[in-house]
C-alpha cells in the first residue's frame, strides 16, 4: 500500500511514518497543504492519512481541490476538531474516515486498511477513476530527473535502461523519490530498507547509502548525507 501521511508535527510524522512503514506500507510525507498537493498528483498514493491543521491552510482546502480534480483516493482524517459538526463538514468535504486526536496506532492501521480494502473492491475500474490506462502505470511509477523507479516490480531505469541495483537499494531509493529534495531520516528508511530484521544493526543503512551513491553517479542524482537528519536524494545543478 501506498499511503501519503500529511503532518505538520515532526515528531508525529516521524513517528506514525516509522511505525506504519514497519508495518508494510510505503510512506510518502508532506507537511502542508502545498506539499500534500504535490505529492498527491505525483506519487498517487492508495490512501491518504491527513492532519487539518497545516501551516498554509486547512486540510479540509485540501481534500475539496483534490476532490475537484477527479482524484478519489480514500482520506482518512486526522484532528483534534472533536464536535460532530467538524465530523460531518470533513466528511461533506470529501473525506472517507475521521479519527479524533490522541489515538491508538492500531485503530488508525485497521482504518487505513479497511479504506484501502474498500477502494481496491470497488466495481469502479482504475481507469474509470483515474481517466485512463497511463493512469495505472503512473500510480506504480516514480520519476526523478533521468531516474524512473516502477515500484510494482521493483525496477529502476535510467534514461529507459534498467539498473543492476540490489533488493535494499531499491527500497533506499524508493524512500528517498518519494521525497526529492527532502531529508529523509536514517531511521525512516532503516525501516524501509530493513523491515522486521531485528538482527540488523543500525550502521548498516550507512553501508547501503555508500553503495547506492556510488551507483547514482553520472545519473544528473546526488545523494547528500545531512548530518544529524538523515540523506537526502536531489537532482544535481
Amino acid at each position: 500500500m501506498r499511503l501519503l501521511l500529511v503532518e505538520d508535527d515532526p515528531y508525529l510524522q516521524e513517528t506514525l511514518a516509522r511505525s506504519l512503514s514497519r508495518r508494510g506500507m510505503q510512506v510518502s510525507c508532506a507537511a502542508s497543504s502545498a506539499q500534500a498537493l504535490s505529492l498527491w498528483k505525483s506519487v498517487r498514493p492508495d490512501v491518504v492519512v491527513l492532519d487539518l491543521t497545516l501551516p498554509d491552510g486547512d486540510g479540509l482546502n485540501v481534500v475539496s481541490q483534490i476532490r475537484k480534480e477527479g482524484l478519489t483516493t480514500p482520506v482518512l482524517v486526522l484532528t483534534a476538531r472533536t464536535t460532530v459538526g467538524d465530523r460531518v463538514l470533513g466528511l461533506n468535504s470529501g473525506a472517507d474516515d475521521y479519527m479524533a486526536k490522541p489515538f491508538d496506532l492500531d485503530e488508525l492501521e485497521a482504518r487505513v486498511n479497511a479504506l484501502y480494502r474498500r477502494a481496491r473492491s470497488s466495481p469502479a475500474t482504475l481507469d474509470q477513476r483515474e481517466g485512463s490506462a497511463t493512469a495505472r502505470a503512473d500510480l506504480h511509477t516514480i520519476q526523478l530527473g533521468a531516474l524512473t523507479l516502477d515500484t510494482l516490480n521493483g525496477a529502476a531505469y535510467l534514461n529507459r535502461q534498467p539498473m543492476e541495483l540490489t533488493p535494499r537499494e531499491v527500497a533506499m531509493l524508493q524512500a528517498l523519490m518519494s521525497q526529492p529534495g527532502q531529508a529523509v531520516s536514517k531511521e525512516r528508511l532503516f525501516a524501509a530498507v530493513f523491515p522486521l530484521e531485528l538482527d540488523v544493526q543500525f550502521e548498516a543503512i550507512e553501508v547501503v547509502a555508500y553503495r547506492l551513491r556510488k551507483k547514482l553517479t553520472d545519473t544528473g542524482l546526488g545523494l547528500v548525507t545531512l548530518r544529524g537528519l538523515g540523506y537526502l536524494l536531489k537532482v544535481n545543478a
